[in-house]
């Protein structure tokens, strides 16, 4: 099977105005920082992202959203970056919030083909605002629509040619396990590439067939 490495110039090549990117990362801790530097470098404008947060000014998501690249994100808190605060209350940055549960399953849910998922959090608040309600034995739920994203960016501890990811601690696994899968096309950066083989069918934890490229 070919190998899914792939060049630097391949993978700038890939980012177009006007996409959705779901980018994995925490705070700005274990951040795909190659791949947002590739990003950077296509000049790619009018951006949605979604990401668990804005990470700090000048670091991680931090650095598109300094760039002011991004029109639209869908996040769970922003309270790290005032950068991202700053735009807000200018107008120029719309976002939408999701508690952090909802906002991983709506990934995940992207990731496996279904529509979406049905959660009690937010009734009652300003998360419930726009959404479908429905009922299903006797309980009402909010509707979380899935989040599917034209590319996926994420970073692995290892990897190895056809795309099988292991992941170390739980920063590591934060988000970037759900994350690849939600992507029409998924890009990961690894830290650590291996021979096929050397990452054994237990420590797999994202498939290759979810990857389609590799940035090692």
């Amino acid at each position: 099977m070919e190998s899914k490495v792939t060049t630097r110039e391949k993978i700038i090549s890939c980012f177009k105005d006007g996409q959705t990117i779901a980018i994995g990362g925490q705070t700005g801790h274990w951040m795909p920082e190659r791949l947002i530097d590739c990003i950077l470098e296509s000049g790619a404008r009018h951006l949605t992202v979604y990401s668990i947060d804005t990470s700090d000014p000048g670091v991680g998501i931090g650095r598109l959203i300094r760039a002011k690249v991004i029109d639209r994100i869908i996040t769970t808190h922003v309270g790290t970056n005032p950068d991202t605060n700053a735009q807000i209350q200018a107008g120029t940055l719309q976002a939408e919030f999701s508690p952090i549960g909802s906002w991983i399953e709506r990934i995940r849910c992207g990731g496996m083909g279904l529509g979406g998922v049905l959660t009690k959090t937010g009734l009652g608040t300003v998360v419930e605002e726009g959404k479908q309600l429905i009922t299903a034995n006797g309980q009402q739920y909010l509707l979380e629509t899935a989040l599917r994203a034209d590319i996926a960016i994420t970073r692995a501890r290892r990897a190895d040619p056809i795309g099988n990811l292991a992941y170390r601690g739980s920063t590591g696994r934060a988000s970037h396990p759900i994350v690849a899968t939600c992507g029409d096309l998924s890009i990961v950066e690894c830290d650590h590439f291996c021979d096929l083989g050397e990452i054994t069918p237990d420590e797999v934890e994202v498939p290759g067939m979810f990857v389609d490229m590799i940035l090692v």
